[in-house]
């Protein structure tokens, strides 16, 4: 079964998780979720397969999480997933996804309990 990496590759978390991933022989399709963001839905499913509200999934010491007030409790999901869409680098990283299983790369050694 394919596995999948949502990577920043100037993470070093999300580099290491990959370099594990390759070390075990697996040579995931790699996204650049910067470049190419998950759609709503994409990111809906990830967050389902993870079993994590969005606002888990979010980097909250990146500027635009203090610039959007995403701490405001009054947003709901659907704001929090656009938000992350419309500003891919606050979705934290890297995501692996094997199957409908899934995990956050932190630490990288996370990314083996995927395989």
């Amino acid at each position: 079964m394919a596995v999948t990496i949502y990577h920043n590759p100037r993470c070093s978390k999300s580099r290491q998780a990959l370099a594990l991933l390759r070390d075990k022989g697996v040579e995931p399709r790699i996204v650049e979720y910067l470049r190419t963001p998950p759609d709503a839905e994409t990111l809906k499913g990830i967050l389902e397969r993870l079993g994590l509200a969005p606002r888990e999934l979010m980097r909250r010491k990146e500027a635009p999480y203090k610039e959007l007030e995403l701490d405001n409790r009054g947003l709901d999901d659907a704001a929090l997933i656009q938000a992350m869409v419309d500003n891919p680098i606050l979705i934290e990283r890297p995501i692996i996804l094997k199957g409908e299983k899934a995990v956050v790369g932190r630490p990288p050694e996370k990314a083996l309990e995927i395989l």
